[in-house]
């Protein structure tokens, strides 16, 4: 992505996820917002967007962080809102047995007394392979890969989503549930 598509994908981020009153703007009870609004209060504040420009995001943007209605009227994203009134309405999924979640050493001692919480987001956000929670984990330093017992999760009573770029979410991860490396 080009340094223009990814401050366009950045803004996106911010507004689609956290702070859509940053435009004036509020995410409907799904997390969707009308493209022509989102569009033009982004220019009315100072940032310009075009709609070519956020259809390119869409459709390019490495995680697939985003998603058009199926009227292509309206976007939003797929996962990772931290608005408290955001239900994506996605069907509770059987998980696979493993699942896996990135972090850093400094927060292994929370996460062994508290297991994984989703903190300021609406969800725990785990992967289906180590290599993407690898990545996630080296976001904020040296990764720590955790093993997640989903299949167990799962018959213990725990729901979990998958979102429509594969991210696995759930509402809490207990200790009980997680494998640490041995290091």
């Amino acid at each position: 992505m080009n340094t223009n598509l990814t401050r366009t994908s950045k803004f996106l981020s911010l507004v689609l996820r956290h702070r859509p009153e940053v435009i004036g703007l509020r995410l409907d009870a799904e997390g969707w917002l009308d493209i022509n609004e989102l569009i033009a209060s982004a220019n009315q504040r100072g940032t310009a967007i075009t709609l070519e420009q956020l259809h390119e995001v869409v459709a390019t943007c490495e995680k697939r962080r985003f998603a058009l209605s199926d009227d292509g009227l309206r976007v939003r994203a797929n996962q990772g809102h931290s608005v408290a009134d955001v239900e994506l309405n996605l069907p509770s999924t059987q998980p696979p047995d493993q699942l896996f979640h990135g972090t850093v050493a400094v927060f292994l001692d929370s996460i062994r007394e508290q297991g994984l919480r989703r903190r300021s987001r609406n969800h725990v956000h785990l992967s289906a392979d180590r290599e993407t929670a690898t990545k996630v984990g080296s976001r904020r330093g040296v990764p720590v890969i955790l093993a997640v017992n989903a299949g167990e999760m799962n018959d213990a009573g725990h729901v979990f989503y998958r979102s429509a770029n594969g991210v696995w979410l759930t509402n809490h991860v207990p200790p009980r549930f997680l494998a640490f490396p041995e290091n």
